[in-house]
């Protein structure tokens, strides 16, 4: 069996044009992946036209399917290639779209790791905390299951086009930045944040604000940890 390393979404779609044909194989961007007697592991480096080909194939078949292989990508299922790689093939022998194919693993599977991307990513719509910085920037720090820092930015960048902001994913040490005109994301590792004098301020509002709309007679608890899960609670202010 041959095992395909690939690191990035041209390496990925070029794996996909070489191990088309093949009977037994793995893709994955694990490095680490355990091997067993008999692995022939192939390290995948980008290649443009068969990057290209691959990507025009999905295209045809479904043009809403790339954008949906994207998100699926970004994932921190260890298998999310794979998953990928078996919903592509679906799409070629089906050479129509099959995100509605429900009966099929393949599409389940693959449905499975999108909507639990796009779940976070809209959760922390809502859940991202920022804190105003010396200077005047905002800084949001967290560490989300799957790597949706971009998906964020252009949300925020959008949302407050005339403030400066970095949201820093300490998990991946990424960083999103916006200037006020436009993002960017890089690596980043911890950052020392010097808070502004008003900063605890506001938090201290925040918390009186979410002690008072409280209602301790009616506590509901397992409601909140649906909407704003535990793991996410070390950046939540009200919740320290």
């Amino acid at each position: 069996m041959k095992i395909f390393i690939v690191n990035g979404a041209e390496s990925f779609f070029t794996a996909v044009f070489i191990a088309y044909k093949e009977k037994d194989c793995i893709i994955t961007s694990d490095g680490d992946v355990q091997l067993s007697l008999g692995c022939e592991v192939v390290r995948v480096a980008a290649d443009g036209e068969k990057c290209g080909r691959i990507v025009n194939a999905i295209k045809k078949y479904d043009g809403e399917a790339l954008y949906d292989i994207s998100l699926v990508l970004r994932s921190c299922d260890p298998l999310k290639e794979q998953t990928v790689f078996g919903y592509i093939k679906r799409l070629f022998n089906s050479r129509a779209p099959v995100k509605k194919a429900m009966n099929l693993p393949e599409v389940v599977d693959f449905n499975d790791l999108l909507y639990k991307v796009n779940g976070e990513t809209h959760r922390l719509k809502g859940l991202l905390r920022f804190m105003e910085c010396e200077g005047g920037a905002l800084y949001a720090p967290y560490s989300p299951d799957n790597d949706v820092t971009d998906l964020l930015m252009q949300h925020f960048a959008e949302r407050f086009k005339s403030e400066r902001f970095i949201i820093h994913d300490l998990k991946r040490k990424i960083a999103g930045m916006y200037d006020g005109h436009e993002w960017f994301t890089g690596y980043a590792e911890e950052a020392e944040v010097q808070l502004s004098k008003y900063e605890r301020g506001f938090e201290n509002l925040w918390k009186k604000y979410y002690k008072a709309v409280n209602i301790i007679e009616r506590p509901h608890d397992k409601q909140m940890k649906r909407s704003m899960p535990v793991r996410y609670w070390k950046f939540l202010p009200e919740k320290q």
